[in-house]
């Protein structure tokens, strides 16, 4: 199988998944946040409105620019690590973890965002770190999940 870029290989055969056009965009919209504000903050005090602002104003104003960039830098959080015995998914607030036994398989549906574990009972499991914008790195990516699901259960 070729080199997945982006795809760090872990003790025990395992990898590591990370969505790679999502952190960029992530980092961009904090970074322009940030900027943003900052300079409001700034120019704050300077600009003649008939409002008087405060010095404790402009501190608010940068403090809420670093709070949205902060937020903004969560949806660069997903990663997934797939071994011999599972995977560990991890979407932007939460991880979960499952065996290879539970998934019956793992899908990029046709016009899908984000690749999948398909579970049981018609559910599945969203996997953040492979994502369609990532385009080649998302199919070698679902690649490699496919094969080391493939191995786990024996087929």
């Amino acid at each position: 199988m070729g080199k997945v870029t982006g795809r760090r290989a872990e003790p025990g055969g395992g990898i590591v998944l990370r969505p790679r056009r999502v952190v960029w965009m992530a980092v961009f919209v904090a970074v322009v946040l940030l900027a943003v504000f900052v300079t409001v903050g700034v120019l704050l005090r300077t600009s003649d409105t008939g409002v008087i602002f405060h010095v404790s104003d402009q501190v608010a104003m940068i403090g809420v620019g670093v709070v949205l960039a902060a937020a903004s830098l969560v949806f660069a959080l997903p990663r997934a690590r797939a071994d011999a015995d599972g995977i560990e998914v991890r979407n932007v607030l939460t991880t979960k973890y499952f065996s290879w036994n539970e998934v019956l398989s793992v899908s990029f549906p046709d016009g899908a965002s984000f690749a999948r574990l398909e579970l049981p009972d018609f559910e599945y499991h969203s996997v953040l770190a492979v994502q369609a914008v990532d385009r080649e790195r998302a199919v070698e990516a679902v690649r490699a999940l496919r094969k080391l699901h493939r191995q786990a259960r024996g087929e």
